[in-house]
């Protein structure tokens, strides 16, 4: 997954956009916008467990 975090300015000011391949979200400060990155690369670098077979999915 491609991340980048960009400036935008707009009528009402700078704003901060995360893309995230062909989605992005925008943020009010660029705090904001690197706070939600940092916690997104946290949470894909986090182990993913696949359930074994012979566990019940409900």
């Amino acid at each position: 997954m491609e991340i980048q975090v960009r400036s935008l300015k707009t009528a009402q000011g700078e704003t901060w956009q995360v893309s995230l391949d062909r989605n992005s979200v925008t943020f009010r400060s660029e705090t904001e916008a690197r706070d939600f990155v940092r916690t997104l690369e946290a949470r894909l670098r986090a182990p993913h467990p696949l359930p074994r077979r012979d566990q019940h999915v409900a």
